[in-house]
């Protein structure tokens, strides 16, 4: 009898832990369909990508709004067809620049934006019309966005042209990424009335990106991310349709967001799983008459927390696979990190590499030119389906809590997350999984890379300018701006209107969201291990 070749590894598993076939040869259990029809598994649009590519966006923001400005504009010459915004910590947790906690962060991480006249100088010379922005704020989204609709109008932009995505997800926030400022149900709240606002006013605009995204990158598997993004998903439609709103009206603006990791068909198939799922449920659930309610379009990003400081040139091939399988997965956006992101902020040489690796997917592999080239494939239908049954066992197991709310107060998510990062990183500690130039392949000296430094002078700088504008406002008209929101947000009438005055008077994100707090109170999470 013939003995087997041994195998190199004793088992297979992908980054979800499910086990790898050496063949897979059984034809998919359900049919994959057709791009453009119910359940959208091989893509929303017909045409995908024949039609149009993605939009290409890079996550840009540091230091002060002009700093960020030159960022915007080097990025638009280069051929970015979109503006992604990140906000430094102070602005996330709702702090202005001056506040005690902001001391050592103003501009590290993102943009500072204490005021209005700060997002005017974040989009200086930047028709909003003619430019689609994403916004990735949560707690104080309602304050960042009605700055972006104040500026629009000193453009004199009506609101009905805006095009963008408002990131507004804080389910996520208290599962992952842990920025919240009020509790889950007041925050619940202020997003049924930016999607109100954008249904009434704005309904070009995306008002939630429900994002998996940080899910993932708090150590989730790609089946952790793609079931509670998804559940939290479901629980803004029901809190919308609560609220009073109709699904029909808000369902085709929302988007969801996901992360691009390095087990290229888990990837792959959790895009097309997300798709069917989000349909699928959503039909059961809510029994929508538009069919564009029942679309998933989607924003990906390459890993983060895939990139190493070790060898960081080679960052640039993880990202590029990551990217190729969001295109493969049929996203509608991407954003490519950079290769230094691990060590700090991208500089423009870094930022521009990122950009022109979606260009080179886009214009000369051809991946492009034909619509979702890998349905049918026995291994990426089988995981497919794989994705979508583990997905719905987690929906079970939250439906039985009473929600995700409910779920989120008793640790259930966090615990989950919690354990998957372990397990993972106990799989490099043991050299189960190999990432190069981390656990083998090591180099004793790595080649320097240049990395871009925020200056201390930032903040200096900042503060002063807050100082400034906090002494030039009319402090009478703002006073009574805040009595009016504190009224409306103690009654719980619809705030966007009365948030929008108050960022007209002056009113800052600090003095904004400090109405919020005083009236909601701040949340504590409970620790679970």
């Amino acid at each position: 009898m013939k003995k087997k070749k041994p195998q190199r590894k004793a088992a297979f598993t992908n980054l979800s832990g499910t086990k790898i076939k050496a063949l897979y040869s059984d034809p998919p259990k359900r049919k994959p369909g057709k791009p453009g029809r119910y359940p959208y598994t091989r893509g929303v649009y017909p045409t995908m990508y024949r039609g149009q590519l993605w939009t290409m966006r890079q996550f840009s923001g540091f230091g002060s709004a002009k700093d960020t400005n030159t960022r915007f504009h080097y990025l638009l010459k280069n051929g970015q067809t979109g503006l992604s915004v990140a906000f430094d910590m102070p602005t996330l947790m709702g702090y202005d620049s001056d506040h005690p906690k902001s001391l050592g962060e103003v501009g590290k991480c993102g943009v500072a934006i204490d005021s209005i006249e700060d997002m005017a100088r974040l989009f200086d010379h930047i028709p909003l019309h003619q430019v689609s922005t994403s916004m990735t704020i949560n707690g104080p989204a309602i304050v960042l966005f009605a700055m972006y609709l104040v500026v629009a109008e000193r453009q004199g932009v009506a609101f009905n042209q805006l095009r963008g995505t408002l990131q507004n997800d804080i389910l996520k926030e208290f599962i992952a990424q842990k920025e919240w400022i009020v509790p889950p149900a007041p925050s619940l709240s202020l997003i049924n009335d930016t999607i109100r606002f954008c249904v009434e006013e704005a309904p070009l605009f995306h008002p939630v990106s429900i994002s998996g995204y940080h899910i993932r990158e708090a150590g989730s598997t790609a089946i952790q991310e793609l079931a509670f993004t998804l559940f939290d998903g479901l629980t803004y439609v029901e809190s919308a349709i609560k609220s009073g709103l109709d699904v029909d009206d808000f369902a085709p603006r929302l988007s969801f967001f996901f992360n691009a990791h390095n087990d290229f068909f888990e990837e792959i198939a959790k895009y097309r799983a997300a798709r069917r799922l989000w349909a699928t449920e959503m039909k059961k659930r809510f029994r929508p008459k538009n069919p564009k309610s029942l679309l998933m379009r989607f924003h990906t990003q390459t890993a983060g927390c895939s990139l190493t400081a070790q060898q960081p040139y080679n960052n640039i091939a993880r990202v590029t696979l990551q990217a190729l399988a969001a295109v493969l997965g049929g996203t509608q956006s991407l954003h490519t990190n950079s290769m230094d992101e691990t060590l700090a902020l991208p500089s423009e040489e870094a930022v521009s590499i990122a950009l022109r690796t979606q260009q080179i997917i886009a214009h000369e592999t051809g991946v492009a030119d034909t619509v979702d080239p890998l349905g049918g494939s026995y291994y990426v239908e089988a995981m497919t389906e794989v994705m979508e049954k583990e997905a719905k066992e987690y929906f079970d197991q939250l439906e039985a809590m009473g929600g995700m709310t409910a779920a989120i107060e008793k640790g259930f998510p966090q615990s989950e997350i919690h354990r998957a990062a372990v397990k993972y990183q106990q799989e490099i500690d043991s050299k189960e999984r190999i990432i190069v130039g981390v656990n083998d392949f090591i180099e004793k000296e790595d080649r320097p890379v240049e990395i871009l430094k925020v200056s201390k002078s930032v903040e200096k700088r900042q503060v002063a300018r807050l100082k400034t504008f906090k002494q030039n406002r009319n402090t009478k008209k703002l006073t009574q701006s805040l009595k009016r929101l504190t009224k409306g947000a103690e009654e719980k009438t619809f705030l966007m209107p009365l948030v929008l005055d108050a960022v007209r008077a002056g009113g800052t994100v600090g003095e904004i969201t400090a109405v919020f707090k005083d009236v909601f109170g701040e949340y504590r999470e409970k620790t679970v291990f």
